[in-house]
Order: structure tokens, then C-alpha cells, then sequence
């Protein structure tokens, strides 16, 4: 994996960001020239290479998503050619879903496609991948930029070092976010397997998934596991989420969250000089990797109120739908693929091994998937199948009513009895006719 690299230096180490605030150059009325006033807003005015920079960045009022798209395309190829995808090798993944639709659609009752048309897959290439997936993450990443921009940071006039990174923040905050998401989608190129890695819906166009095929092999071969397993189990778990995914109210209300979540930033000047500071008394330069990885630092971006409500939410859906999904793949991959459980422990290892680069997204997009939320999600589709039984739990994605609240995750019962709570009223207490005499009953 190619090694990550700072996107932006904006004060080089021991140097005192206060010390850089007071020493910009002040007006000056010495020379008796009051021709050209420093621009209050932009803190480089009077530095001409800077200066120049905030120019630009102040011209950029919204992201080039060219350029994340370009950044992101870069990072997935490791900048190298990728050979064009084997024909055969779409071809073998096809006859597989066709048996994949078949059995998803048998175990869930759930409708995979539209219209009874089959699903389409592409085998395609990791830059390919990190093209489409841009755009697919575009729109979340643009209510973050608003967010920003909407929310400038109240800074204290006394505290000349917030007074200073505060223009600062602002102007570079799309840029920044730009090739933070062009950087970050690039390296979730280079393991993604297929469609929903992460537990993000797609656009339904054309009803057609997508496997990294260079991705699949290389899991495949860290396994030794058969090649028609591995596509298998591959197709599986894409037509899985899939199906749960093309449900409309499930959908629309996950979008919903991650959307809120993504508008809920706000601004925090301070924890990059914070973050600055700790640099400058460390002299460890390699702690600019680390810094430029952090969303709080690069988005200049701290979790709001607003947030910490939406987070429980996100959890509970997200928790549900991988729940549900590992249970239908249970529940059909043991007779279908020879290595099912050697290829299910080895998935269960990575997703919850993911290194910086899906943490970062998770952090911003509040999916921070962590072996606890995989074992609540296995727990609740348990609880709801050793009370209520398989009929029960379709009744899971019936509509946006019966989605599971954050309490009921951990407490499968709770969901049972709301879902279920008309029936169960009308068979706990049964009429029985009383008497109008009651004079001869002891």
C-alpha cells in the first residue's frame, strides 16, 4: 500500500502559532501611505506567497470534485497501469449470481431486482472503483462542506492564535476536504471487494453490482480457498445487501443519518493548534502523517450535539442490516460454498482489521463498525429468531416503523413486543363471558 502523504504543511514545527499571529506585518503610516489597508479577513495579506494562496482558495467557494476524483484514482492504482478485466471472468461470476438472486430471494423473501429483471455484475478494476465511489459519496461530502461553511468558528478576540487559524480553516476547508475524500476513497480501493464494503447504499440504476476483481483474488489467495468458493461467497453477500438496501424506507432513512450526521460539524480552530502544538514540542515530523489523518485536524471539525444524537441511530440500523445480512449468509452459504466458514471467519477478521483509512471514513461518516457492533447485530437477529421464529423477523424491514430504535438492539424482546404488540394483546386476554347472576358463584 503506498504510503500516505501530508496534504498541506501550514506552519513549519517550533514555531509558535501566536508568535506567527503577532508577528504578521501590521499597517503602517510611516511612509504616509494609506493606499493599500490590510484585508481584516485574509491574515496573509500582507504576505505576498500566501497571500496569493488565500486567493485562490477564497476563488474555490465549492470542491473540485475532479481533482478528488484524480487524487483518489492515483492512491487506488498505486500509479501503476491495471490490466483490463478477463471476460471470463465476468462471465463466471454471472452464472454464479444467477444462483445467488435464487437463494437470497428464497431465504429472505425479499425482491433483489426490479421487475423481475436479473441483476448485472462488473468485474472491474480498484481505480474504476474509486471513480464510481466519488461520485457515490459525493453527495454526503458535500453536506459536510455546507456544514463548514455554514458554521463558522466563534473564536475568542483575545486569543490571537484562534483569531489567526480561523480564516484560515475557513478558506482551506474545501480543499481540504476535497483531497481528504480523494485520499481516503483511494485507499479504500486497494481492499474494497465489491459494492457495499462499507454499509453505504448505492444508486439502483441498472439494478448492477460491482467486484474488485484483483481484490477478490488477492483474498482469495491469502486464504487458499477455491476460486468458485470465493466468487461465490462474494456474489452472496452482494446480493444480500443488496436486497436490504433496495427496500425504499430503509434506504431513504439510512442516507437520511448519514446526511444529518455529515451536516452536524462544526468548526474547532483550536484543536488544529492544539494538534500543531503538540508537534512543536515533540519535533516528531512524523506525526504530520498522523496529524493530516485526523478529521477533527483536516476538516477542523469536532462532533456536535446534534451528532451525538444521530450516532445511537446510525448504529441501530447499520447494526440490524449486517446483523440480518450474516444471518442470511449463514443460512445459505454452508450448502452453496465448500470453505463458507473458513471464508466467513476471514471476512469477520478483516472487516474489523480495517486500518486508518476506513476508520477515517467511518469517523466522518458515523459508521464506526467495531467487532461489538457485529456481535450486537449477531445477538439481535438471534433474540428475535429464538422468540418469534424466521416469520418474525421478516417482519424486520416491513416498513420504517418496525426498524429497530437503538434500545431494542440490545434488547431484542422490546422490538418483539411493539412489532408484535397487537397480536400478542389480542391472545393475552381472550373475552369471557361474565355472567349477569353472579349470586350462585362462590
Amino acid at each position: 500500500m503506498p504510503t500516505k502523504e501530508p496534504l498541506f504543511l501550514l506552519v513549519p514545527p517550533k514555531v509558535s502559532l501566536a508568535k506567527m499571529s503577532d508577528d504578521l506585518p501590521q499597517s503602517s503610516d510611516d511612509d504616509g501611505n494609506d493606499d493599500e489597508q490590510p484585508n481584516p479577513a485574509d491574515p496573509f495579506s500582507q504576505i505576498p506567497m500566501f497571500g496569493d494562496l488565500f486567493k485562490m482558495f477564497q476563488n474555490q467557494s465549492t470542491p473540485d470534485w475532479s481533482g478528488a476524483r484524480q487524487m483518489a484514482v492515483t492512491i487506488a492504482s498505486g500509479g501503476e497501469s491495471q490490466p483490463n478485466v478477463d471476460p471470463l471472468e465476468r462471465i463466471a461470476y454471472e452464472n454464479l449470481l444467477r444462483i445467488a438472486e435464487l437463494q437470497i430471494a428464497n431465504a429472505t423473501g425479499l425482491t433483489v431486482s426490479s421487475g423481475g429483471a436479473p441483476l448485472s455484475l462488473e468485474v472491474i478494476t480498484r481505480t474504476e472503483w474509486a471513480t464510481r465511489t466519488i461520485d457515490t459519496y459525493r453527495p454526503i461530502f458535500e453536506r459536510l462542506t455546507e456544514s463548514l461553511s455554514a458554521n463558522p468558528p466563534a473564536t475568542d478576540p483575545s486569543d490571537p492564535s484562534a483569531a489567526f487559524l480561523a480564516p484560515i480553516m475557513a478558506m482551506m476547508g474545501p480543499m481540504m476536504l476535497n483531497m481528504t475524500a480523494g485520499s481516503m476513497v483511494g485507499h479504500l480501493a486497494q481492499r474494497s471487494l465489491g459494492t457495499y464494503d462499507l454499509p453505504i447504499p448505492r444508486d439502483l440504476q441498472g439494478e448492477t453490482l460491482i467486484v474488485v476483481g484483483s481484490n477478490v483474488e488477492e483474498f482469495r489467495d491469502a486464504w487458499s480457498v477455491d476460486v468458485d468458493d470465493m466468487r461465490m461467497w462474494v456474489c452472496l453477500n452482494e446480493v444480500a445487501h443488496h436486497a436490504v438496501f433496495r427496500i425504499p424506507h430503509v434506504r431513504e432513512r439510512l442516507l437520511e443519518l448519514l446526511g444529518d450526521h455529515a451536516s452536524g460539524f462544526n468548526p474547532n480552530p483550536a484543536a488544529l493548534e492544539d494538534k500543531m502544538q503538540s508537534i512543536e514540542l515533540s519535533g516528531d515530523m512524523s506525526g504530520l502523517q498522523d496529524l493530516f489523518g485526523d478529521p477533527e485536524v483536516v476538516l477542523g471539525a469536532v462532533q456536535s450535539d446534534i451528532q451525538r444524537a444521530i450516532l445511537p441511530q446510525i448504529s441501530a440500523l447499520v447494526t440490524a442490516i449486517e446483523g440480518y445480512v450474516d444471518h442470511i449468509m449463514d443460512k445459505v452459504g454452508g450448502g452453496l460454498v465448500g470453505s463458507y466458514q473458513m471464508l466467513s471467519e476471514a471476512q469477520r477478521r478483516r472487516r474489523v482489521e480495517a486500518d486508518q483509512s476506513d476508520r477515517f471514513v467511518e469517523s466522518l461518516l458515523g459508521l464506526e463498525l467495531t467487532q461489538d457492533h457485529y456481535d450486537r447485530g449477531a445477538q439481535f437477529i438471534a433474540g428475535i429468531i429464538d422468540r418469534g421464529g424466521e416469520d418474525v423477523l421478516a417482519r424486520l424491514w416491513e416498513s420504517a416503523d418496525t426498524l429497530p430504535t437503538p434500545a431494542e438492539i440490545d434488547a431484542p424482546g422490546l422490538w418483539l413486543a411493539r412489532v408484535e404488540g397487537d397480536a400478542a394483546g389480542d391472545l393475552a386476554m381472550p373475552d369471557i363471558e361474565i355472567p349477569d347472576d353472579l349470586s350462585g358463584l362462590e
